[in-house]
């Protein structure tokens, strides 16, 4: 996302300190959980997610590093460890955790590690981030179906959920707010035409 974001500077250039700021982190209600998913450019991965019935709010940040309260030009240079990712809260009795993690796989490529579409590097991995035992066992038999599935090896991590940091606010819901220049993003990239070509009509995309 780094190298299109270039482009974009101007959006941003007149938006203030307010727009470095980072976002609040929802907390779920009662009754509610949480799923903490990396997929790449974390507005496609935002987008996707929020599409899914049953998924209450989404939000973009950073998670799986070393650095505390990083920032977009750090994560996205390298160094820090953290994966753009996506915090997920969502209501059980609309979806359950097995029904976002076979959403989850079709919005990805897990054949290639360290990149998705037109983003390379370790903070564009894909990751399962999981939250408790449940979670990972449910993550790990889902990696091995869809291993068997497309018949390749799968570098998706299944990782320990740790801290994560909202991104800044310009980011949040920016499919919706910029749609325009997200549609543009998301064609340039690539992601869409790929996932067709992994999963057929059966992915997600928005």
């Amino acid at each position: 996302m780094r190298r299109l974001l270039l482009g974009f500077f101007l959006i941003f250039a007149g938006a203030g300190i307010a727009s470095a700021q980072m976002a609040p982190l929802p907390k779920p209600a009662a009754g509610q959980a949480v799923a903490t998913f990396a997929g790449g450019c974390f507005w496609c991965t935002e987008s996707d997610l929020d599409h899914v019935p049953g998924v209450i709010s989404t939000t973009s940040g950073y998670t799986g590093g070393h650095v505390a309260k990083p920032s977009y030009e750090q994560v996205s240079a390298g160094g820090t460890g953290h994966a753009e990712s996506v915090q997920v809260i969502y209501d059980p009795s609309k979806v359950s955790y097995q029904k976002l993690l076979t959403y989850y796989w079709r919005t990805v490529d897990p054949t290639v590690k360290d990149q998705q579409f037109c983003d390379h590097g370790n903070q564009y991995r894909t990751a399962i981030f999981v939250h408790n035992d449940e979670e990972r066992k449910l993550a790990e038999a889902s990696k091995k179906k869809v291993e068997a599935e497309l018949k390749k090896p799968i570098h998706t991590q299944i990782v320990q959920a740790g801290v994560f940091y909202p991104a800044e606010t310009y980011h949040q819901d920016f499919y919706l707010k910029n749609p325009t220049k997200y549609k543009f993003y998301r064609w340039n990239c690539g992601r869409d035409q790929r996932l067709k070509q992994i999963w057929g009509s059966h992915k997600g995309d928005s």
